[in-house]
């Protein structure tokens, strides 16, 4: 029978950088994944005929341009689109746009505030040195601040460092910046509430918690940490949907060597004393291997696949508690043309970049309270995009692909489990929202799929629904993520490592924890091997 030197468990975006850096080091590696294909949330799929979806991530920004180039991602067709523009429509029929330029984003500020326009300066000289503060350690394991081991006293030594360099008043306002709440981030430089709302969601994407909660203001900064061609915070379309990203790391972990399997679904790990020797698969097929390492979150992967037997309590007891809470649905819509927004009519170039519904802090926050009281936000906050304005793939000629990202959805409602009748109503306060700001919308919908929490568990393993593995909050970065103690890849057991999105430095399509997890993996082979 066949050992491998690693099986990676799932093959989502993260999975697969492991395996192509595994691979690319010299290990023999096994792919294993239960879905029909590849990708996980960073999955192109063609339901409605002629139209692409990119059915549940959207947008890439960050992807780690050093993992572009360690695998030369280009040569296996990726190619990531700058879109720049975001346009935050509101209630009154205005707009407020941001634009990659900065003096005409300040010239659109003023049209709201003068004196935000003047701030928006300072704003984003605060908010990029915080982005370069932290950059630097997204493709480094954590060090053990608990640990007098010499990796761990430098790894300690480099992240002072990289704050230290931010300077005393910038070094105030991170200790700061990393516990307070986006809506006390922005008074401080803003007053108008529509500028405010323009940027606070990002704040809010993908997380269970408003814009006034305590941490938030990280996971706005966690949104604009990534970069196109070297323009931090730019954002772009992956051609061919969020799956060409998926496929081109594939694609590189193959050519390296890697094996990759679809329809195999690991349904524990197999043990030899107190090490892992592999897996079993649902069918009851046992795969052999040195190492393994798994994609899936912290929750999945030791509550539902390890064994019990070989975790310590403390370790299941904090696993347990890790925060994964879902707050998010996406509406993925084929259109007959491409719709009217009344906003952005004078500046058609907006229609090509992202248009926000959510306006002002209080249209956020009273969202949230809907998640809160167990319900899907009645006028929801939606982050709205038509890939298919700079990408032709995405849909036929004359017609148009809308990628809808939607929050506040819950996990499980107040009133019980998600009913196909509550999927319904979820995605008819969506498309009801988008009318009123687009006319004649729902006349244009040729193909509505819509996904809640419940769904995005289901059909995609993101547990509760959660696209990041697990809330953005200072408790749950770098040294504790995910739990104290094993924020370096490794777990209690032997062999078994993880490489997920629960694990530094986080969610979003980044690649990061796949390529730290197997730098960390192939120094451990390379020692055993001594």
């Amino acid at each position: 029978m066949k050992r491998y030197d690693a099986i990676v468990i799932g093959a989502g975006h993260n999975g697969l950088a492991a395996a192509a850096y595994l691979a690319r080091g010299g290990a023999d590696v096994l792919v294993l994944e239960r879905r029909e294909a590849i990708g996980g949330a960073a999955i192109s799929e063609e339901r409605y005929p002629g139209f692409t979806y990119s059915s549940c991530s959207y947008v890439c920004s960050l992807l780690r341009a050093e993992i572009m180039r360690d695998l030369d991602l280009p040569r296996y067709g990726l190619k990531i689109i700058p879109y720049g523009s975001t346009a935050c429509l509101m209630e009154t029929g205005d707009r407020l746009a941001l634009y990659p330029d900065a003096d005409q984003t300040r010239r659109e500020i003023a049209r709201h505030s003068l004196r935000d326009a003047e701030a928006y300066e300072d704003f984003m000289r605060d908010l990029t040195r915080q982005v370069r503060a932290i950059r630097p350690l997204l493709l480094k394991t954590p060090p053990d601040p608990t640990s007098f081991k010499w990796r761990d006293l430098m790894g300690m030594k480099e992240i002072g460092e990289a704050f230290g360099r931010l300077g005393e008043d910038a070094l105030y306002q991170a200790m700061q910046f990393w516990t307070m709440s986006c809506g006390d981030f922005l008074d401080r430089y803003f007053e108008s509430d529509v500028v405010k709302g323009a940027f606070a969601g990002g704040s809010i994407i993908g997380t269970a918690l408003g814009p006034y909660s305590p941490g938030s203001a990280y996971v706005l900064l966690h949104h604009v940490m990534g970069d196109l061609d070297g323009h931090v915070g730019a954002w772009g379309f992956a051609v061919g949907g969020m799956g060409a990203i998926s496929r081109a790391l594939a694609a590189a972990a193959q050519d390296h060597g890697a094996e990759i399997r679809t329809d195999a679904e690991v349904s524990e790990l197999l043990m030899q004393a107190d090490q892992v020797a592999g897996v079993v698969l649902a069918d009851g097929e046992e795969v052999r291997a040195r190492t393994v390492v798994s994609n899936l979150d912290v929750k999945r992967t030791f509550l539902k696949i390890a064994p019990r037997a070989h975790l310590p309590d403390d370790f299941v007891e904090r696993v347990a508690a890790f925060k994964i809470r879902g707050s998010s649905g996406k509406l993925n819509i084929a259109l007959d043309a491409l719709p009217e927004v009344p906003a952005i009519r004078h500046d058609p170039k907006l229609m090509r970049g992202g248009i926000n519904v959510g306006d002002s802090m209080e249209y956020l926050e009273r969202a949230y309270d809907d998640w809160k009281n167990g319900t899907w936000s009645a006028r929801p906050y939606l982050d709205i995009f038509l890939p298919s304005t700079l990408d032709s793939s995405m849909a036929p000629p004359g017609k148009h692909y809308m990628s809808v990202f939607v929050q506040y959805a819950p996990p499980k409602l107040a009133t019980g489990p998600w009913t196909d009748d509550d999927r319904d109503a979820f995605g008819r306060t969506v498309i009801e929202t988008i009318e009123r700001h687009m006319p004649g919308f729902k006349e244009l919908i040729l193909d509505a799929w819509v996904r809640t929490p419940a769904d995005l568990e289901d059909q995609v393993g993101l547990t509760e629904g959660n696209i990041f593995h697990g809330e953005l909050t200072l408790d749950q970065l770098l040294f504790n993520r995910p739990v104290p103690g094993y924020a370096q890849y490794r777990s209690p057991i032997r062999g078994f490592y993880m490489c997920g999105s629960s694990t530094h430095p986080g969610g979003g399509v980044m690649g990061a924890p796949g390529a730290n997890a197997a730098r960390e993996m192939l120094g451990d082979l390379k020692r055993r091997a001594a």
